[in-house]
């Protein structure tokens, strides 16, 4: 998913370098089609690291009361497997936020409006 959000935010930035190359409308109805995919992904992804920070939780308060090497691997194999998924989703989120603004400058480029919150620089 990496892949296919970072292509798609590139082909984004293309159309908004050269707009007249493009089809704005229709590119402006596809946007948030393709929004929607990432928010579902983001939700999943949102999902299983929230089961695996719980039960690295559950593993640490286990290990922390039986104090027994299992636990312990189980408790380590749970924290290296929850940190690249922390990471997975930080990268959804912020992309997921990039494609918004990307969508409201794409939309002022087709309506000729000022849509607020379209400075990519801000955070």
């Amino acid at each position: 998913m990496r892949k296919y959000m970072t292509k798609y935010e590139r082909y984004l930035q293309d159309v908004l370098n050269d707009p007249k190359a493009y089809d704005i409308s229709a590119i402006r109805t596809e946007i948030p089609v393709q929004i929607a995919i990432m928010q579902h992904e983001r939700l999943i992804h949102l999902l299983v690291t929230m089961l695996f920070a719980l039960l690295f939780m559950i593993s640490l308060g286990i290990l922390l009361y039986l104090q027994s090497l299992a636990m312990l691997l189980l408790t380590i194999l749970l924290l290296a497997l929850l940190i690249p998924y922390i990471m997975h989703y930080y990268f959804l989120e912020n992309t997921v936020q990039k494609m918004y603004l990307l969508y409201n400058r794409i939309a002022a480029l087709d309506d000729n409006t000022a849509y607020p919150n379209t400075d990519m620089s801000e955070k």
